[in-house]
């Protein structure tokens, strides 16, 4: 038997689940039809909602198993997240990976899986929606299109409950989903005495490149600083808009000058951009504190000192 392996982002990935706060929920509607619709379309005794925390896969929605979990170590779920297709095992015995795994040689003695990762985004996957049967079966990745559709309306399903801490024009996380998931994080950092540094950005001038340019130019700004903050920054560094133009990031792991090294990346990239745009130029002021880990100061009290800075730095590019 093989085990799954974990996701490179794997931390990011559970702070995430977490934060949806799905997890041990009761059953819903929402998804148990999803489910039986896709037990009845392809005529299997089992049809799953799976989400996979730390140690587990849970269902959320299950049909055909007499459990709410199983072990992700066994699981089959665990091997879909780390693909961005559907993921098919027409027969569990000729598969190496599989041939001797518990759920294939006890109960529920499966066969044939087939299942499709859940995105919370591009590069986060929450879960799968997947499905199961005691017997061979001839599937191809064509036959099981509508497994796809099902779990696009599954991922909308939990994305519907989570978008209060995502922003909406960006897409990347909003000062709520920040405060949760930074929070989780600096917990970490004062338990196990990592360094991190906290990053506040404003953008100048933008008010002038919405009167100038119109309102749709100006989000087209805020969503080229996003993006550039998703291809800069790791996977294990949290950022966020907070609102109009300011932004966040909480850099993990990392001391005050291996964060300048980074910022300096960030700044380059819109150099690069600002080259090629004759009309206006994206530019920014930062703050950035690293955290003292000895005086443990709050979330809030953090990015009070940080937003304090990045103004002042502001007032001195006046």
């Amino acid at each position: 038997m093989k085990k799954p392996k974990l996701p490179r982002n794997e931390e990011e990935r559970i702070e995430i689940l977490e934060s949806l706060n799905i997890l041990d929920t009761i059953p819903e509607e929402r998804f148990d039809r999803l489910t039986r619709l896709a037990k009845k379309i392809f005529d299997t005794p089992i049809a799953l909602v799976s989400l996979l925390d730390q140690k587990r896969q849970w269902f959320k929605s299950c049909f055909g198993l007499p459990v709410c979990e199983t072990s992700k170590d066994i699981s089959f779920c665990g091997h879909t997240i780390l693909e961005d297709g559907i993921f098919i095992i027409n027969d569990t015995f000729e598969d190496e990976r599989f041939r001797d795994n518990p759920l294939v040689l006890e109960a529920p003695q499966i066969r044939f899986y087939a299942g499709v990762p859940l995105f919370y985004n591009k590069n986060i996957k929450l879960g799968t929606l997947c499905i199961i049967d005691t017997k061979p079966r001839d599937f191809t990745k064509e036959d099981l299109e509508p497994l796809r559709d099902l779990a696009i309306l599954a991922q909308q399903e939990i994305i519907s409950s989570q978008l209060a801490i995502s922003d909406e024009l960006t897409g990347i996380t909003n000062r709520r989903g920040f405060n949760i998931l930074a929070q989780k994080a600096l917990n970490v950092s004062y338990r196990e005495m990592k360094p991190s540094v906290l990053v506040y950005f404003d953008l100048d001038k933008f008010k002038t490149i919405n009167d100038t340019f119109g309102h749709t130019e100006g989000d087209n700004v805020l969503k080229i600083f996003s993006k550039n903050m998703e291809t800069t920054f790791r996977e294990s560094d949290i950022f966020a808009r907070l609102g109009g133009d300011e932004f966040i990031v909480l850099l993990s792991n990392i001391n005050y000058s291996e964060a300048n090294k980074l910022i300096d990346r960030f700044i380059k990239k819109f150099n690069k951009y600002n080259k090629s745009k004759k009309e206006y130029q994206i530019t920014f002021s930062a703050g950035i504190f690293e955290i003292d880990l000895d005086e443990k100061l709050s979330l809030e009290e953090l990015t009070k000192k940080v937003d304090t800075l990045m103004y002042e730095n502001k007032s001195k590019n006046k």
